[in-house]
């Protein structure tokens, strides 16, 4: 691949994440007004206290998808900072990693991916695996689900 085709590549993957990310947006939003309406829907019963616990969980379960999102916003955001029009020669944030085996894009914790059918582990660069590969170079080999392996190919 020319300079160029291998920069499009990584602003696919980019543009893929950044898609990914946006759609657990909504998502999550979706999820916090389906726990208001559920709480604020939740009958009076002659129990009393059943209806406070529903109320209760209602508030508890969109409070959980109020830290996703918040979550979700970080990361995106994160990722709209990583550049892809550079090459790089060390594994760092905005760079693709080729190994026999696995592709890593070290830019948002997005886990297996499919692209283009090739599986590639998008990796936050705060992860440890992204932190174990950071200024790695190509020939240069780490260990990965007990297996050694060595990098083909950076960019």
């Amino acid at each position: 691949m020319t300079q160029g085709e291998l920069i499009t590549f990584k602003s696919k993957l980019k543009k893929a994440g950044e898609q990914l990310i946006t759609e657990r947006i909504a998502m999550t939003k979706q999820a916090i007004n389906n726990a208001q309406e559920a709480a604020n829907s939740e009958d009076k019963s002659s129990a009393g206290d059943k209806y406070e616990t529903g109320r209760a969980m209602g508030h508890l379960e969109k409070d959980m998808y109020a830290r996703q999102l918040a979550e979700n916003i970080k990361e995106l955001d994160k990722l709209q900072k990583v550049s892809t029009d550079a090459i790089y020669t060390t594994a760092q944030t905005g760079a693709f990693v080729r190994c026999a085996d696995y592709s890593f894009f070290i830019a948002a914790g997005l886990g297996k991916q499919q692209i283009d059918e090739q599986l590639i582990f998008f990796l936050s660069p705060d992860s440890p695996l992204a932190k174990l590969l950071l200024h790695k170079k190509t020939g240069d080999s780490f260990l990965f689900n007990k297996m050694d392996t060595v990098i083909l190919e950076i960019y």
